[in-house]
């Protein structure tokens, strides 16, 4: 069973080679890593060709196309994505692919934490209020972008059905939705823990309190 890993970029030059080498420093190797070049115009591209991996330039704006066409141009049975900001632990391929192969699942997720930030925005936070309370509103279990895997043969069944509007939906969410339209299995694994940065929210906290809740009503919305 391969892994196929997703990162897609935009202007990340400050993040990327810490993201990079941690997925690079895997126990067990991804069998290919690609970063999708969302039209930056730092030294994101140079970055990636640099550290070895695969890059792939996607021209047509917005974190939906470019994780389509990650998703798309992966080439294994098994499609791993995670963002730029992130730092996942040296066993999180080894787990995914050890989840794939004893379970009878389409897709696997995991809880994250924000490694820059402190008080009660903790892995706790998100293990039992968000993860817990979107899945209660959608009725299963959803997904978290930035630490997911899922089949190549489901996102075949979904990939012409996802929304393509970034400002409509949670992307994530919304991946989640459709593969649990087709019956999908969409398991959770708290082995993969993985920390990411919190710069968006020291940046702007009305985005987290407010954008997201009310992008997460008009995702509702779509699916109702």
């Amino acid at each position: 069973m391969k892994v196929s890993v997703v990162i897609p970029a935009y202007n990340e030059e400050q993040y990327l080679e810490t993201c990079l080498r941690h997925v690079l420093d895997q126990e067990e190797p991804a069998d290919e890593v690609i970063v999708i070049d969302n039209n930056s115009t730092d030294k994101t591209a140079e970055i990636a060709k640099k550290m070895g991996v695969k890059v792939i330039r996607e021209t047509t704006q917005g974190m939906i196309p470019t994780r389509n066409r990650g998703f798309n141009e992966a080439s294994n049975e098994i499609i791993a994505r995670t963002d730029c900001d992130t730092r996942v632990p040296r066993n999180w391929i080894k787990i995914i692919k050890e989840d794939f192969a004893k379970y009878d699942i389409d897709a696997l997720g995991g809880p994250v934490f924000f490694y820059d930030l402190k008080g009660f925005l903790t892995t706790k936070f998100f293990d039992t209020v968000y993860s817990a309370s979107v899945g209660f509103i959608y009725g299963h279990k959803i997904l978290i972008g930035p630490n997911m895997a899922i089949k190549k043969s489901i996102w075949e069944k979904v990939k012409d059905e996802v929304c393509l509007d970034d400002k409509k939906v949670h992307e994530d969410v919304d991946l989640s939705v459709h593969i649990h339209k087709h019956k999908g299995r969409i398991m959770i694994d708290k082995r993969l823990l993985i920390g990411m940065s919190g710069r968006r929210l020291k940046s702007n906290p009305l985005s987290f309190f407010i954008e997201y809740p009310i992008r997460h009503l008009k995702t509702r919305l779509t699916h109702l």
